[in-house]
C-alpha cells in the first residue's frame, strides 16, 4: 500500500507550504480503500514524466534490501572480517562553501600537512590496516561484508542473540564501481550472469581472486550503529525517514526531488510481467546517476535479497507534484 509510505514522507514534507493540505488529508484516509486513496492522489497532485537529457523516457531499474548478516563484537572464530565506523581524519568539504555553482558537489579526503588529499582506496585500506580500532562488529564472510558495502545498511544477528543494525555513516569518496561490470569486461561473466548470485557463484568458484575482485570497487562505506526499536521498519533513507518494503525507490536527488511519489512502470526481475505502483523517493545511492534511473528497495532478508540482486530493468517514471505548488 502507497499510502503508509506516503505518510512516512510526510513526517518531513509537510513543513513545506504545498505539502501541509496533502499531508493532512492523507492522516485520515483508510489505507484499505484502494478508492479512496486513488483519488486522494488524482485529486491532490499532477503527474509529470521524467525524460533523460536526450529525450528518451525509458532507463535502469535494479533492486537493493536490507541484508542479515552473522557476528560477533570480537574477533574470534568463523568472526574475522571487520566492518568499521567512520575513521576520524576523513573530511568532507562541501564545494558550494566555495563556489555556489557547485551546490551539493562534495569531495571527501583527508588533510595532509595543509593540503586536502584523496583518502586511500579500498585495497589500500585493506593492505594498510589504518582503521584499526574503528571496528563495529566482526562478521563471519566477507563477500556479504562486501554487498553489505554496496546496499548501505543491513542487520546482523550477533552471536549472543542481539540484533543490530549498521546504518550507513559515510564513505571513501571514490565512485562506486560495479564488480559485475569488471567481470563482464574480463570476459568472466555474461551480462546475464551479472546478478549477485551469479557474482557469488563465480567467487564461489575462484576464491584465489576474491581480493583483486572486491579492489575493483574502490569505494569503501562507514557505518553507524542503530537501535533496531521496529524490526518491521526499513533503514532510514536519505530522507531521513525509514524505509517500506516495495514502496521505496532511491533516485537521483538531481532530478527527482525526495520525498515525492513516482509511478514507477517496471517489470519484476527477470521478467516480462509488469510491475506497476506509486512509489515514494526517500533514498538516494552512488550509483543511482541519472533522471530514469532508480532502485527498487525490496525489504529485509533473503528472499528480499534474491529479488533485488536479479533486477535489472528497464522502466519509466513520472513525478507526482502538488497541485498547489505549481498553480
Amino acid at each position: 500500500m502507497a499510502l503508509p509510505a506516503f505518510l512516512t514522507s510526510c513526517s518531513s514534507m509537510a513543513k513545506k507550504p504545498s505539502w501541509k493540505e496533502p499531508c493532512s488529508i492523507a492522516a485520515n484516509l483508510d489505507s484499505r480503500n484502494e478508492g479512496s486513496v486513488r483519488n486522494f492522489f488524482e485529486s491532490f497532485f499532477t503527474p509529470y514524466q521524467v525524460v533523460n537529457a536526450d529525450g528518451t523516457a525509458n532507463g535502469l531499474v535494479t533492486g537493493y534490501y536490507e541484508p542479515l548478516l552473522h557476528g560477533s563484537r570480537k574477533r574470534g572464530g568463523a568472526y574475522q572480517t571487520p566492518l568499521y565506523s567512520a575513521p576520524d581524519d576523513l573530511i568532507t568539504v562541501d564545494l558550494a562553501t566555495v563556489y555556489p555553482e557547485l551546490k551539493g558537489l562534495r569531495v571527501r579526503g583527508r588533510l595532509v600537512g595543509n593540503r586536502v588529499v584523496p583518502y586511500p582506496t579500498r585495497a589500500e585500506l585493506d593492505k594498510s590496516g589504518s582503521l584499526a580500532g574503528k571496528e563495529i562488529v566482526w562478521v563471519n564472510d566477507p563477500i556479504d561484508a562486501f554487498f553489505l558495502q554496496v546496499q548501505g545498511s543491513g542487520r546482523v544477528q550477533l552471536s549472543d542473540g542481539e540484533m543490530l543494525r549498521l546504518a550507513y555513516a559515510d564513505q571513501n569518496g571514490y565512485p562506486y564501481k560495479s564488480i559485475g561490470r569488471y567481470l563482464i569486461d574480463k570476459g568472466e561473466l555474461t551480462l546475464a550472469q551479472a546478478s549477485a548470485q551469479g557474482i557469488k557463484a563465480w567467487l564461489a568458484a575462484n576464491p584465489r581472486r576474491q581480493q583483486e575482485l572486491l579492489n575493483a570497487n574502490p569505494s569503501y562505506v562507514f557505518f553507524k550503529e542503530e537501535k533496531l526499536s521496529d524490526a518491521n521498519l526499513g533503514p532510514k533513507g536519505a530522507q531521513g525517514v525509514p524505509l517500506t518494503s516495495k514502496r521505496s525507490i532511491a533516485v537521483d536527488s538531481h532530478f527527482v526531488p525526495l520525498g515525492v511519489p513516482v509511478f514507477l512502470a517496471t517489470t519484476l526481475p527477470n521478467s516480462n510481467k509488469n510491475l506497476q505502483q506509486l512509489m515514494m523517493a526517500q533514498d538516494t545511492g552512488s550509483a543511482i546517476k541519472g533522471a530514469v534511473r532508480a532502485d527498487f528497495f525490496w525489504g529485509y532478508g533473503d528472499e528480499a535479497g534474491e529479488m533485488a540482486g536479479r533486477m535489472k530493468q528497464r522502466g519509466m517514471m513520472w513525478v507526482l507534484l502538488p497541485k498547489v505548488a505549481i498553480k
